[in-house]
Order: structure tokens, then C-alpha cells, then sequence
């Protein structure tokens, strides 16, 4: 018997979402009516308004309220008229009316406004007198000058006004005082809110963080305050289903008549109804104890010097704020634990008795009930004993639930670090330090946020699990100290080589404090860990910085404790490094953003893969975006486009080959049409993580320390297995299995194909879950782990995710036949939307000196070059073949960002010198769709055009052995239409 993810999902979203919701009418507002006398009896000690915020800081409670005093009846009114009060108090003695007519007053104008008599004694109020009208009064209370009463007063007003509501949202419970006496109820009121408010904070676990422990604390009991026997049972009746204690004096009115044993008979109904609620008698008449053993019902002497203490031990070990005592029948004590985490961990070894002892009794639900987790501890209390067919099916389901309870409550919650509490099984999102998580950490956040809100995922793809890999982040705050100590604040202006930065950031010192928490976190963390990182810079919407800084991937199993710290916070330092290097720097400058902060947080993330031999890698990594900027044949844009590739996703940053395909129509592969394409453009290599034989520096001056591995080496390694095809050379053929000789090709046709796993379904749907998130178009990171065994279920990691860049919005455009016809330069697969006319400098690769073997060369070329248009401001058409940003040099010119950071424009040629696909690289094409920079490709001869001899034709600035800059007379025109893909470019009239 388990409980299913919906829900557990269900009950986390009454934790947070819903108690955004509770506590809705809050006392903000007092009018405070009593003489000059009066007022100077009450704020003798000091000001009234100071003890109450004192009380409120005291117990971290928020918001309290203001007061505003008035020293007459008339005064009281007339402020009324004025502004809107949430209670009134009002003291006895008042010059021009008699107090109970002026609660009479308030209710004729202001019928819901709550009005409390706070007096000095009970002299004439108890009992009322008989012949006033006391309606207008709703409670009575007596000052003894302690500030916690006027607490109580407020917090049980709130209680009273919102117990409906808060009940029927979040099933709140509800604990029911009764008692008569102004005297007594003014005494044990502020204890028992005092007791309910520290007991709550107590309870509510370390693990979450603070802006959802003050929410859960707005779950915290109401306290309902009954004054008879019929009002008693009146709030018993509407709150049956809520209530979870019951604390009554003996003697009280029943009928009209007091009645001596009315406390009894209140607890004896209620006992027969629900034979396992908490009831506490209190009487200053010890022989009443024997009369609430018969209930049976807890019992507390009036008069007793411990009261207190006794008060304290009835919330403590039957109310459930305390530990959870497992005994046995006969009171003996067998076990405790203090939190859900230390209850969980004793479950198995509790024996079968004071299991189904405590079980049969509800102490489980009680005891998590007062823990805040009310939908899941209601759900708990439905389970009997009777339920299971052994005590062991109980045991497991108690430890799975509860398990589960802590993990989901956990998602989506941002907590820091705290290293006694630390369970690295649960805690999926931690921090340390109190700055900001960057651009990424925040956007895992929400990832995490977004997977606990979509509980359909985990019901549509039962076989997978969906994760955010276990993350821990820095906050900028470890970045700006360790700058600031180590005197580095320099470092964004200086022109030191990205290698000398890096020695001046390995020199440097982390806080010992830092250092103490890494510490900590590795000695529960040995699994690889990738060191990311997450600028600040990255948070700017449509503005991309993935790609510019450093990620590095440590295997984190040397047996040396040490030399693990040591090789951590040398990949922290590198990441805090990256900051200033030139590529982030460059880009940072073009996009106009050089007058913001420079900061960094560092993600360290669980890394997501297997083991497989001496190697960690997982079975595929990808990227998945929302629309299609390069769509084909039958294909539209909006049906999204994803990368993939076996082993880590360093293959993408490389340009390497990868899979690319429609998660709408994943059987349209045009790169693997015919059986010689499958060859020329499948995967044959990928990269892992080697776990063995890795000196004690690791490989961190080559970057993330992973290694490229054939795929022909793997065979043996279940990826290869679930990815790959087989070519069979003598039938030119490529079989779909892995069972047959030949050399392994990885075509993915496993999944995609044969349905192994819904994996195209899988990636559709949680793009569409993104894009509603996010509100617009999105791109995110994924890893995936294939599961060898059929029971144990396939994991889905989303890495990243961010909005799709989309660069600035143009009006809209057509091309008309006439101005395709004046065209030099035209486009039927373009990028961007607009009319744009800001351009007159176009460089272009001289076709007459291109050579593939010297796209080095001309790179070079073009860095000078362009370093003199950014000097100048004037913004470029860039014309050259191949594939812009090419790692591979024989595929196009592999310039980087900095080399052409002042283009305004950019075509890619396609010719019989280079057949490169475009360059959909996701951080070069970040680049150029974040700063709107129209994108064009060409086929020449079979798709758009370009005229050489009009651009021959043009005034002529400079020319290199590779490179020609010309210029027209004045700014030509680019027309884009991005509903068609095409685009014009033609010299103005």
C-alpha cells in the first residue's frame, strides 16, 4: 500500500500555495478607548504600542498592529466615522457612557467589529450583571499588566474571524477553550497562545527556509473561546472535523444555570464521538482528577505550583509538539525522535507492539498534524490498522509515506545549507550565504517549482521520474566577499590573459567558513559533481551569457577527504575566475550592460550519469527549444527543435554531430535519410567522465575534465545499447539492434522509432509545460538516465532552463517580387523580422583566396578587423562560407564571439567548398538572436542568391589576403519576413 505522487503533489501544495491564502483578515488596526487614568494605568511599565511589537518580535510573529487611543465614548465614535478600526478595546470607566451602551453603539453602525471590555478587575463582571444589555460586548478580560494578554486578545480576534475560512482551504485545526471566568480566561489565554505559537516554531523543520516557516506558521491552531456550554458545543459541532484538543474548566454555565460538572459532560460527548482526542479538565478542585480518569481525559489542578510545567508536558506529549515517544501498553518507554527525518529512521526497528499500539491510537496523524502537515496527516488518520494484512505491510507504509512526505515537501523550496541537518537523499535545492542564486540557480528553482506543480508528468510517463539534479549554489555573497578579501575587485578592467586571472583566483582564499560547509557537504557527497556557473548578468531576460563562463566536472571518489575539498574549491575558483575573463567581458560590453554589477554565484550540482566501468556518463544529453528557427520540408517553427547525443552535453558546445529532430515528428530525421548520410552524420564519439587513474590536479587546465571516448569502445556499456544501431557493411544496411557484428552507430532509433521509451511525447510535453511557465518560448538542458532493470524506473534531469531569446520586436514586412528582383543579397532561410536600414560596411571572405585549410588565418583577419568597427561603433554585414563559430575549422571560419562582436548583420554561404549545416550551436545562436542580428544562409545555386559582382562593384576600404570591406553610399535596406524565412537586402533608393 502506497500513497501515489498526485497526492503527495496535492498535499505540498497545501503547505505553501494555500497558506499564501490563510490568515486573510488580520487585526491592523486597534482602537483603544480608555480615560487618561486608564491609559496611564496600562502604559506605566512603558508604551502599550512598544510591549505589543516587543510580543510580536518576540515570537517572530509579523506585522503587529497600530494603536489608537481615545479618552471618551464621543471620541471613540467620531474616530470610527474617521477610519476603518479592526477591534476595538475599551476600558471600564469612561466619563461620558457607560461601556456596555457604547458596545451597544458600535454594533448598531459596526455590527461585525469585534469590541473587548479589558478591565482591572472582575468587580461586577462576573457574573454580568442581570440587568444590562452585555450584547454589545463580545469577550471580557482582566489586565494584571502583562503584555501577553493583549497578544492573545489580538491573535484570538483573528482566530475567530478566520477559523471559517482557514478551515475549509487548508483544514487549519482548531483547539477549544472554554471557560467562564474573565480571570481565569485572561491567565490561561496568553500561556496557551504563548505554548501553541513556541511549540509550532519548535516543530516546523530546519530543512525549509524562511519564508515558508513563517507561512506554515499562519497554519498554526486557531484558538476558538467558548464562554458556556451550548457555545461549546456550537463550535464543537461546526468544527468537528477540525478539531484537535479540547481544554475546558469544570464549572461554567449550561442552560442557562451554572453547573459544577458541565466540563465533564462537555467531554464526555466528545469522547464518545472521538474516542482519540486530546482532552484536558482543569479545576481547582483536585477530587475532579478521578472523574476525568473515567473519561478518560488529562487533568490539571488550578492551584497547582507546576501548572505551567503541566500545561507545558499536555502539548508536549498529547497534543504532539513534542518528541515522539514510542511506548509500549504499559507506559514504558521504548524509543524517540524529534522530526519526521529521526521518525522515519526508527520505524524499522520498533517492535510490532508499540507500533499498532500507537497506529490503532492516531498518534502518528496527531503527532505529524501538529507538524503542520495537515492534508497529509488527515489522509493518515482515514489508514487503519485493520487496513494491512501484516504488521510489516503497516511499518513500510508508514516509512514510505513519511518518506515521501519529506521528499515533496522539499521540492521547490530553496533552504540553506545547514550542515547537522543536511540529508543529501531529500534536499534537492540548498544555498549558502544570503545573496542571490544568479540567472541559473534561479531558473532551476523554478524548474523544480514547475515539476512539483505538474504531478500529469509523473502519471503520463510512470516509468520516469523527473529531477533537477541535487544542487547546492554559492550566492554572489561568496563571490563578493572573496573578491573583496583577496583585493581582486581590479580584475574587470585589467588586461590580463583569462590564464593569469585564473592563477590570481587560485591564489586567493575562500572564508573558512566556506570552506567548513564544503566540508560538510562532501562528507555526505561522494558522486561526481559538476561546479557551474550562474552570473548575475544571466538573469537579464533575452540577453544569454550561457556558454561565456566556466563549468568543470570532478569525479569526487578519491579516498582522501582532503584532496576532494581541494579539488572543489579549486573548481569554485575557477568558476569565480570566469567572471573576467575576456569572452564574458567582450560580450558583456556589446550588449550595453558594462555599467552593471559583475557577480557569480557557483552551482554544484550532482552530476547526472551512471557508472559504467572505469567512466560516469549518462545515456543521452540534449537540448530541447520551443520553436524551430530551421525548419524543413513539412516542418513549422513552432514545433520546437531538439539536440541529442549520447554521453555529456559538452558534444553542443563543441559543434559536434548530435541528433537534431521535431519532438512533434521524431521519425523525420532528415540527416539520416539514406543509409550513407546515417554514416556521415551519426555520433561516433561522446564524452565521459573517467573515474580512475585521474592525477591529484585533475585535468581543470583542459576545462571540465571529461574525456572523449569512441563509441565503438563502449559496445559492452548499456548505453550503447539502447542508443545505437548496427552497420552492417555487407549489406549496406543499418539494423536496429545492437545483437548483431558490425560497428555500432548511434541513431537513437531505440527510442525514437520503437517507442522503448515516449521519449518525443516526453520532451513535447514538457515544452509546453515550460512555455506556460515561462510565458514565452523556451530552451532547457536535459540529461537522461535509461534504466537496465524494467522494475526500477528511467530518471529525466532537466539541467537548465531559460527563455528562448527573441531579440527586439520589428513591425511586420513583406517582400514583393520587386524588391527580391533589386536584391544583391537574398535569403529563403533567414532569422529575424523587420525593416531595417542602419547598415553601410559589408566584409566578406574574398572567394577568389578562400581556402578551407586557412580558415585559421582568416579568423585572424577578421578579429583585427573587427576590432576596429567596434572602436568606431559601426555595426557590419558579415559574408563568408561555412559555418560561423565552427570548432572544426574545416566546416567554416571558427572565429569566436569577440572576433565578430560588432557585426549588425550575418550570412552563412553554403557552397561546393563547404556544405556545413548552419550554425544552430546554442550559444553562438544565442548570441546573435539576443541582440536581434539578422541570420541568413545561403545554398548558392539552389537556394537564395548572392550577387558577387554588385558587392565587387562597391567602394572598396580595405582589403586583406582573405578579406574584402566595402561600403555603400548610404545605408542599405534588410527586409525580413519571419513568417516565410526570407529576406531581402537591397541598396536604398
Amino acid at each position: 500500500m502506497t500513497i501515489p505522487s498526485t497526492f503527495l503533489a496535492g498535499d505540498f501544495e497545501t503547505h505553501f500555495k494555500v497558506f499564501h491564502e490563510l490568515m486573510s483578515n488580520k487585526v491592523q488596526e486597534i482602537l483603544l478607548v480608555a480615560s487618561p487614568y486608564d491609559a496611564y494605568i496600562l502604559e506605566e511599565d512603558g508604551s502599550l504600542s512598544s510591549k505589543i511589537i516587543n510580543e510580536y518580535q518576540g515570537l517572530n510573529l509579523s506585522r503587529p498592529p497600530r494603536i489608537t487611543h481615545v479618552s471618551s465614548a464621543r471620541d471613540a465614535l467620531e474616530a470610527l466615522k474617521r477610519q476603518w478600526f479592526d477591534l476595538v478595546i475599551t476600558m471600564p470607566h469612561l466619563d461620558d457612557m457607560d461601556t456596555f451602551n457604547l458596545g451597544l453603539e458600535i454594533k448598531k453602525k459596526w455590527k461585525g467589529l469585534p469590541v473587548i471590555l479589558l478591565a482591572h478587575n472582575v468587580e461586577g463582571l462576573h457574573p454580568l450583571p442581570k440587568d444590562k444589555d452585555c450584547s454589545g460586548i463580545d469577550q471580557i478580560y482582566i489586565w494584571s499588566g502583562d503584555a501577553d494578554l493583549l497578544l492573545a486578545i489580538v491573535k484570538n480576534v483573528e482566530d475567530r474571524l478566520n477559523a471559517p475560512i482557514d478551515t475549509r482551504k487548508a483544514m487549519v485545526r482548531v483547539l477549544l477553550l472554554v471557560d467562564d471566568s474573565p480571570l481565569y480566561r485572561s491567565f490561561f489565554l496568553p500561556l496557551i497562545y504563548k505554548e501553541v505559537v513556541n511549540q509550532t516554531q519548535d516543530v516546523i523543520e530546519e530543512t525549509l527556509n524562511e519564508e515558508h516557516r513563517l507561512l506554515k506558521m499562519r497554519a498554526r491552531p486557531k484558538i476558538l473561546v467558548a464562554e458556556n456550554y451550548e457555545e461549546a458545543m456550537a463550535i464543537y459541532g461546526k468544527y468537528k472535523s477540525f478539531i484537535f484538543g479540547v481544554i475546558t474548566d469544570t464549572r461554567f454555565p449550561k442552560n442557562g444555570k451554572m453547573t459544577a460538572d458541565a466540563g465533564l459532560q462537555l467531554l464526555s460527548n466528545i469522547k464518545r464521538e472521538i474516542f482519540d482526542l486530546p482532552l484536558l479538565l482543569m479545576s481547582s478542585e483536585s477530587e475532579n482528577n478521578k472523574k476525568a480518569e473515567r473519561i478518560p481525559a488529562q487533568f490539571i489542578d488550578k492551584n497547582s505550583p507546576h501548572l505551567y510545567a503541566q500545561l507545558d508536558e499536555f502539548f508536549l506529549n498529547f497534543l504532539g509538539f513534542g518528541d515522539f515517544v514510542f511506548r509500549n501498553p504499559d507506559g514504558t518507554e521504548v524509543a524517540r525522535a524529534s522530526d519526521l527525518r529521526a521518525l522515519e529512521r526508527l520505524l524499522p526497528s520498533i517492535p510490532p507492539e508499540p507500533l499498532c499500539y500507537h497506529a490503532g491510537r492516531n498518534r502518528f496523524s496527531n503527532w505529524i498534524m501538529a507538524r503542520s502537515e495537515i492534508s497529509f496527516a488527515s489522509k493518515l488518520r482515514q489508514v487503519h490498522v485493520s487496513d494491512f494484512p501484516d504488521v510489516d505491510s503497516l511499518r513500510l507504509f508508514l516509512i514510505n509515506s513519511i518518506h515521501s512526505l519529506r521528499k515533496w515537501r522539499q521540492k521547490g523550496v530553496v533552504a540553506q545549507f545547514n550542515p547537522k541537518t543536511f540529508d543529501p537523499e531529500l534536499s534537492d535545492f540548498l544555498k549558502i550565504g544570503n545573496g542571490s542564486l544568479g540567472g541559473k540557480a534561479r531558473g532551476l528553482a523554478f524548474v523544480s517549482n514547475l515539476l512539483r506543480l505538474s504531478p500529469e508528468l509523473f502519471d503520463d510517463f510512470q516509468d520516469t521520474d523527473f529531477l533537477v539534479p541535487s544542487t547546492l549554489v554559492i550566492t554572489t555573497e561568496g563571490f563578493d566577499s572573496f573578491v573583496k578579501e583577496n583585493k581582486l575587485q581590479g580584475m574587470n578592467k585589467s588586461n590580463l590573459s583569462d590564464k593569469k586571472i585564473s592563477e590570481r583566483f587560485l591564489q586567493a582564499d575562500l572564508s573558512p567558513d566556506l570552506i567548513v560547509k564544503l566540508k560538510a557537504f562532501l562528507s555526505h557527497v561522494n558522486l561526481p559533481l559538476s561546479i557551474r556557473s550562474s552570473s548575475l548578468l544571466e538573469d537579464a531576460h533575452y540577453h544569454p551569457y550561457s556558454g561565456l563562463y566556466k563549468t568543470y566536472i570532478i569525479p569526487n571518489n578519491h579516498p582522501d577527504p582532503d584532496l576532494r575539498l581541494s579539488q572543489l574549491v579549486t573548481a569554485v575558483k575557477l568558476v569565480f575566475a570566469s567572471t573576467y575573463f575576456t569572452t564574458p567581458r567582450t560580450f558583456t560590453s556589446s550588449m550595453g550592460y558594462h555599467l552593471r554589477k559583475e557577480s557569480m554565484a557557483v552551482i554544484i550540482q550532482q552530476a547526472v550519469g551512471k557508472q559504467h566501468g572505469d567512466y560516469f556518463y549518462p545515456t543521452l544529453s540534449g537540448i530541447a527549444q520551443s520553436q524551430n528557427f530551421y525548419p524543413v520540408n513539412h516542418l513549422s517553427s513552432e514545433d520546437g527543435v531538439v539536440r541529442m547525443a549520447m554521453g555529456f552535453g559538452k558534444i553542443f558546445a563543441n559543434g559536434e554531430p548530435g541528433l537534431r529532430f521535431s519532438p512533434k515528428f521524431p521519425k523525420f530525421l532528415p540527416q539520416f535519410s539514406k543509409v550513407d548520410d546515417i554514416l556521415v552524420n551519426a555520433q561516433r564519439t561522446f564524452y565521459a567522465l573517467k573515474l580512475s587513474d585521474n592525477p591529484d590536479n585533475l585535468y581543470f587546465h583542459r576545462g571540465v575534465n571529461l574525456e572523449k571516448r569512441m563509441v565503438n569502445d563502449a559496445v559492452a556499456e548499456s548505453p550503447v545499447r539502447f542508443l545505437c544501431s548496427t552497420y552492417v557493411p555487407e549489406e549496406h544496411r543499418i539494423r536496429d539492434t545492437a545483437h548483431v557484428a558490425g560497428p555500432r552507430i548511434v541513431t537513437f532509433f531505440p527510442l525514437l522509432k520503437h517507442g522503448r521509451v515516449k521519449l518525443a511525447k516526453m520532451l513535447k510535453d514538457l515544452l509546453e509545460i515550460g512555455q506556460k511557465g515561462m510565458g514565452c518560448p523556451v530552451e532547457f538542458e536535459f540529461s537522461m538516465n535509461l534504466s537496465d532493470d524494467p522494475a526500477e524506473k528511467n530518471e529525466f534531469y532537466i539541467l537548465q532552463m531559460r527563455p528562448m531569446s527573441a531579440g527586439e520586436e520589428h513591425f511586420d514586412v513583406e517582400l514583393s517580387d520587386p524588391d527580391i528582383d533589386k536584391s544583391f543579397c537574398f535569403s529563403e532561410h533567414s532569422l529575424g523580422h523587420g525593416r531595417r536600414q542602419i547598415i553601410q560596411d559589408i566584409v566578406y571572405v574574398r572567394p577568389d583566396t578562400f581556402a578551407s585549410e586557412k580558415t585559421l588565418a582568416i579568423a585572424g583577419e577578421l578579429s583585427k578587423l573587427n576590432a576596429e568597427f567596434s572602436t568606431s561603433g559601426r555595426p557590419y554585414l558579415l559574408i563568408g562560407p561555412g559555418r560561423w563559430g565552427s570548432f572544426d575549422r574545416w566546416l567554416g571560419i571558427p572565429v569566436k564571439w569577440e572576433d565578430i562582436s560588432g557585426i549588425g548583420g550575418i550570412v552563412e554561404l553554403r557552397n561546393k567548398l563547404i556544405k556545413a549545416d548552419p550554425s544552430h550551436g546554442s550559444h553562438f545562436f544565442q548570441k546573435i538572436t539576443a541582440l536581434g542580428i539578422p541570420y541568413l544562409t545561403i545554398t548558392e545555386g539552389e537556394s537564395g542568391f548572392i550577387k558577387w559582382d554588385v558587392l565587387k562593384g562597391l567602394p572598396q576600404i580595405t582589403e586583406t589576403t582573405f578579406l574584402s570591406h566595402v561600403r555603400t553610399d548610404k545605408p542599405f535596406i534588410m527586409k525580413i519576413d519571419g513568417r516565410t524565412s526570407r529576406c531581402a537586402i537591397y541598396p536604398a533608393d
